[in-house]
C-alpha cells in the first residue's frame, strides 16, 4: 500500500485484508475492484470491474465519485485491485485527474512517483482516454513508465 496524497492510497487484494495496516495508515474507506472485503468501521464499494478489460464509463464513474464523496469527508480512501498494479492505477489517475485537474499522463506519472509498479493495461488507458476525451497512445505511457525505474 502506498500514499499518492495523503488522503489517496494504491494497493493491492491482499492490503484490503489488511486490518493492522490499515488502522496504521488511518484509512476510512476502500475502493475494491477485485472482491469484496468487509472490514469493521471502513467504508466500502466494490465494483466488478474485469481485469485486463474497459472500464465502463458507468463504474468509473460510479469509483471515482465514491472516492471524491470519500475525500470530502475527510477521510483517507484505499483503492485496491487484485495485485494493485492496473485497475487501482486507472481510479486513483481518474481521481487526480478530476481533483487536481492533471491529464492522464500527468497524473499516471504522480501515481508512478509513489507506486512503481503502477501500470495500467492497454485497454484500460484506451477506455480512460476516451472517457476524457485525450488522446495520448499507450506506447508513449509504457515509454513514460520506463523512466521510474
Amino acid at each position: 500500500m502506498d500514499e499518492i496524497r495523503p488522503w489517496l492510497y494504491i494497493g493491492n487484494y491482499s492490503d484490503s485484508h489488511d486490518k493492522n495496516r490499515l488502522e496504521y495508515k488511518f484509512i476510512q474507506a476502500m475502493l475494491q475492484l477485485a472482491a469484496p472485503v468487509e472490514q469493521i468501521g471502513i467504508h466500502s464499494l466494490y465494483l466488478p470491474v474485469e481485469d485486463m478489460r474497459p472500464i465502463s464509463p458507468r463504474l468509473l464513474k460510479q469509483g471515482v465519485e465514491f472516492v471524491l464523496s470519500e475525500k470530502e469527508k475527510g477521510h483517507k480512501v484505499l483503492v485496491a485491485c487484485a495485485a494493485g498494479i492496473n485497475r487501482s492505477t486507472a481510479f486513483c489517475i481518474a481521481t487526480l485527474k478530476e481533483v487536481e485537474g492533471i491529464s492522464l499522463v500527468e497524473a499516471f506519472k504522480e501515481i508512478k512517483k509513489k507506486h512503481r509498479e503502477a501500470m495500467p493495461h492497454e485497454p484500460v488507458w484506451e477506455s480512460l482516454c476516451e472517457y476524457y476525451a485525450e488522446k495520448t497512445p499507450y506506447l508513449d505511457l509504457m515509454r513514460i513508465s520506463t523512466q521510474y525505474y
